[in-house]
């Protein structure tokens, strides 16, 4: 087999054959075509990561083409941004071509299908041809035009070529068959007048070649092998191979048209015109507003390239119609930011705390990790000081014992520093709770290695020295769309959807001074609260922050019922509020280690997902679990993993665990266990 070996997609399976079946493999071409409409979204993404992904498997070129064929609609802002996310996403292509660059050639082939008899001038009206093509059920009728000499459609052709028609007056037509079953082989539209002027080529030319003319002899200039599409394209493919069949040379590569399906996301909308209404409603900031399934909002957003490539691969390609649930899309970029993104301390919600036994003109730095999952990233200092901020929902007067928090009475350790206790706080006259008195036990610095310091207190929380922190604006976001498929309702408008809280902004945010010289992008892990970067519009006086994702699934539990989804869309995968998490994962376990490849990332993926809404009283039942069963064992690390990720200690249950997990045979087992020994 030509590339390592692996469980094939279908699509690799057809090159595969291809190539068995006598097609060099230094033939192979491929090419990811995008119209420069409107920007690039996580649909897309499919099919570049598809496209260059076959590249790098068969060490075959990747052509970037832009299909402009449509002034109207086209523009050079759309031409940049498309190449921007494409370089962005890891993809380097092999040659960066333009529909356009071969207007002259598809204007010669048209005027050798007119001199075969293959095309003809009709002008008669839009409606009159519509209802001359019939229906799927009744064959169409053929056009008074159609049988007009040669010499007579050369002239008309001239003359919309030269612009002496009017818009909509004359169009070339293929001369195929108005009885055909497929609708798009009744003598398809070949070109049309358009008076625009082309980002390209200006005013050169009047007439603009049609999508699926284009599309076929395109992949023929470039000598594309394969030339991968989308579903919806599929009833195209015969169109596509009777345009080849009229201009084809037996000593060229012929290009063969496949298709997949298209990427769905719950909760989002994939057609650019849509997203178009979008933007021109102001219902969002623009193209790259964060809250938009486009790469360049993804991007703003804070998520990495890396992950939407995991997502791709994730999700894999398929032959029908399917809805990934986003939160899939957001496991991906978790997983990769808790490898990569430094640790740093934030409060968005800030309330005074004064260490009353703590000097007030005294000030020292404890020693913070920068992430505790890459050894070589390092440390940085953060400062401390009599006063600090934490988040207001960390503080009660009074709570039960399953509060781990700040309460009168009670300890809790501050992140890298002290072990503090709360004696007292202060009200406003509307009895709101304005300021908290503690204590520390001043030997409890972390690290430091007295006994007080290995004191073990169940609650660990976040905090900005007062004296220090740096004042920020902090942009929380939602799902833009209230309902799983916004764009389904046959009886509603998509834009009825919207989310009005997909967006929140607080102004009186504060984070610890480190950040100060942070650049544009920079993406951190704000402990306890999740991952952010810093905006676009972030500056040395303003920092801006996204967040970019929780560190937890927290959608699943508080995602709302939708009277209205049809039946198709409550079947997709993912639905955990309707399920028992550690049932599910239970049942994933079994076959865990019988997986590999894709099929094994994807369940893991599953699982880790589920496990966030595991508690650790749930998964210490499952320590005894026999060691015949390794697949459930895997699993019950992976839960591990997610708990001691979001702050759970480890216990000498977990430890003990852990240590039968690392003697094991399975080396999965082991792999997975070594991540949190």
């Amino acid at each position: 087999m030509s590339v390592e070996k692996k469980s094939l997609n279908f699509i690799e399976q057809i090159i595969e054959d291809d190539l068995k079946n006598g097609l060099a493999k230094e033939k192979l071409h491929f090419r990811f075509p995008p119209e420069p409409n409107g920007y690039l979204h996580i649909g897309h993404a499919a099919a570049i990561c598809l496209n260059f992904g076959l590249g790098a498997d068969y060490n075959s070129p990747v052509n970037l083409r832009f299909d402009d064929t449509n002034p109207a609609k086209e523009e050079q802002e759309y031409v940049d941004a498309i190449k921007k996310d494409v370089s962005w996403l890891g993809f380097q292509w092999a040659n960066e071509c333009y529909s356009s660059d071969y207007f002259q050639q598809l204007y010669d082939w048209a005027i050798l299908l007119i001199k075969n008899g293959k095309a003809y001038v009709d002008s008669q009206s839009s409606d009159i041809m519509r209802e001359q093509k019939g229906t799927p059920t009744t064959v169409g009728i053929d056009s008074p035009h159609r049988n007009q000499s040669v010499e007579e459609n050369l002239a008309l052709f001239e003359k919309m070529k030269n612009g002496e028609l009017e818009e909509g007056s004359s169009v070339l037509r293929a001369k195929i068959d108005m009885q055909s079953d497929n609708m798009l082989m009744r003598d398809p539209i070949m070109y049309r007048v358009l008076k625009k002027e082309h980002h390209r080529t200006g005013n050169d030319w009047c007439i603009y070649p049609m999508y699926d003319w284009t599309h076929g002899e395109s992949d023929y200039i470039e000598e594309i092998s394969h030339s991968i599409c989308t579903l919806e394209f599929k009833p195209h493919r015969e169109l596509y191979d009777w345009f080849l069949d009229q201009i084809y040379d037996e000593n060229k590569v012929r290009p063969k048209q496949r298709e997949f399906a298209r990427r769905n996301l719950s909760y989002t909308i994939m057609s650019k015109r849509k997203l178009l209404k979008l933007v021109e409603a102001n219902a969002v900031n623009g193209w790259d507003d964060p809250r938009m399934p486009t790469i360049s909002g993804l991007r703003r957003r804070g998520y990495t390239a890396a992950s939407i490539r995991k997502f791709s691969e994730i999700s894999g390609i398929s032959k029908r119609d399917s809805v990934t649930d986003v939160s899939l899309l957001e496991f991906c970029v978790r997983e990769d930011l808790n490898k990569t993104a430094e640790r740093v301390m934030a409060v968005i919600n800030p309330l005074k705390v004064v260490i009353t036994n703590y000097p007030e003109d005294k000030e020292e730095f404890f020693t913070a990790d920068k992430n505790p999952e890459d050894e070589h990233s390092g440390t940085h200092q953060v400062p401390f000081s009599r006063e600090i901020y934490i988040e207001k929902e960390d503080f009660k007067e009074e709570a039960s014992n399953k509060f781990f928090r700040l309460k009168l009475g009670k300890e809790v350790r501050l992140k890298n520093g002290y072990i503090i206790k709360a004696d007292s706080c202060t009200k406003d006259a509307a009895g709101n709770i304005i300021a908290v008195q503690c204590t520390a036990d001043l030997d409890s610095r972390s690290g430091s290695g007295t006994e007080a310091s290995k004191r073990h207190v169940k609650g660990t929380l976040h905090w900005v020295s007062i004296k220090h922190a740096i004042p920020a604006e902090v942009r929380v976001y939602d799902r833009l769309f209230s309902h799983e498929a916004p764009d389904s309702q046959s009886d509603k408008d998509f834009m009825e959807f919207i989310n009005p809280n997909s967006l929140h902004i607080i102004k009186n945010a504060f984070v610890e001074p480190y950040l100060k010289t942070a650049k544009i992008g920079a993406q951190f892990q704000f402990q306890r609260l999740g991952y952010f970067n810093i905006d676009d519009e972030s500056t040395a006086d303003k920092l801006v922050f996204n967040k970019t994702v929780g560190l937890k699934d927290s959608w699943a539990k508080q995602k709302p019922q939708q009277e209205n989804t049809p039946k198709t869309e409550q079947r997709q995968p993912q639905q955990q509020s309707d399920k028992n998490p550690l049932n599910e994962i239970k049942k994933l376990g079994k076959k865990l280690a019988h997986l590999s490849g894709v099929k094994l990332d994807k369940t893991k993926a599953k699982i880790l997902n589920y496990a966030e809404a595991v508690t650790y009283e749930e998964v210490a039942e499952l320590f005894d679990t026999p060691v015949k069963k390794v697949g459930n064992r895997i699993a019950i690390v992976l839960i591990l993993q997610v708990l001691l990720k979001n702050g759970q200690e480890k216990t000498d249950a977990i430890t003990e665990f852990i240590e039968l997990a690392l003697t094991d045979e399975n080396k999965l087992l082991v792999t997975e266990s070594e991540l949190i020994k």
